[in-house]
């Protein structure tokens, strides 16, 4: 008797843990994704302004480098998001210069 009564509590307990961990995994698994596609986005808008620039600017350059190269390692989420800031102020100092 006290099996069964054991394994019904090993099985609720089971059942509560993967009812609170899944949907964690999932949320984390869709920011992930959400984030390397903005990352995506951002290194590609400042592709497309360092494509445009008249000149060349060295600080713009080494920041999409190291975007690309976070990009290239595909992280968690946090990389994602440090790809996407430093992608996107390239873009800024790309656009500042073409402008300037």
């Amino acid at each position: 008797m006290w099996l069964i009564w054991l394994t019904g509590g090993v099985l609720l307990v089971a059942a509560g843990a993967a009812a609170t961990l899944v949907p964690r995994w999932h949320a984390r698994e869709r920011d992930r994704r959400v984030a390397w596609s903005a990352a995506r986005a951002a290194i590609d808008s400042a592709t497309v302004s360092r494509d445009a620039a008249p000149c060349r600017v060295a600080e713009a350059e080494q920041l999409m480098g190291r975007a690309e190269l976070i990009a290239a390692g595909h992280g968690g989420a946090d990389a994602a998001r440090l790809a996407t800031r430093y992608a996107e102020q390239a873009d800024r100092l790309w656009r500042a210069g073409h402008d300037g």
